[in-house]
């Protein structure tokens, strides 16, 4: 899911939660490597911390979610049983 208008901004849209585990991936196995230049080094771990803590922020978003409708569920569940 990309930020309203950050492509107009100039800024990349961000990436879904597929691609930026996919492209997490790509970044260890480049670390795996051993080939990357310091810098290169640098540049991966800091895109691959963002990737991660987008990714995490988003799975927080699905337990959330499923948590709301567990309780939901619980809710409709006792009012069935209050009812009966």
């Amino acid at each position: 899911m990309s930020a309203p208008g950050a492509e107009a901004n100039g800024e990349q849209p961000q990436p879904g939660y597929e691609q930026a585990a996919a492209r997490v991936e790509e970044i260890i196995r480049r670390l795996d490597s051993g080939e990357a230049s310091l810098q290169e080094t640098l540049a991966l771990l800091a895109e691959g911390k963002a990737l991660i803590e987008q990714c995490a922020a988003e799975l927080a978003a699905v337990g959330g979610a499923l948590e709301e409708l567990r309780l939901d569920e619980l809710v409709a569940r006792l009012e069935r049983e209050a009812d009966a």
